[in-house]
């Protein structure tokens, strides 16, 4: 099941890599995706609190869907 988020904070490519990274590095996710100019994340295989709690850790906010 595919969690989707909405990021806020991202403002460039390095932000979508930082965020991507963030998400990739949680134990089970896959399928991640990040896209700048809707400002919305999608991951699978996670919780939507600990994918949240990884965005907040890279300094964004972000909020379930």
């Amino acid at each position: 099941m595919s969690i989707n988020l909405n990021v806020t904070g991202m403002t460039c490519q390095n932000c979508v890599r930082h965020v991507r990274e963030a998400l990739e590095a949680l134990e089970g996710a896959h399928d991640v995706t990040v896209d700048l100019e809707s400002g919305k994340a999608s991951v699978s295989g996670v919780s939507a609190e600990a994918a949240i709690a990884a965005i907040e850790e890279e300094g964004y906010q972000a909020s379930a869907q």
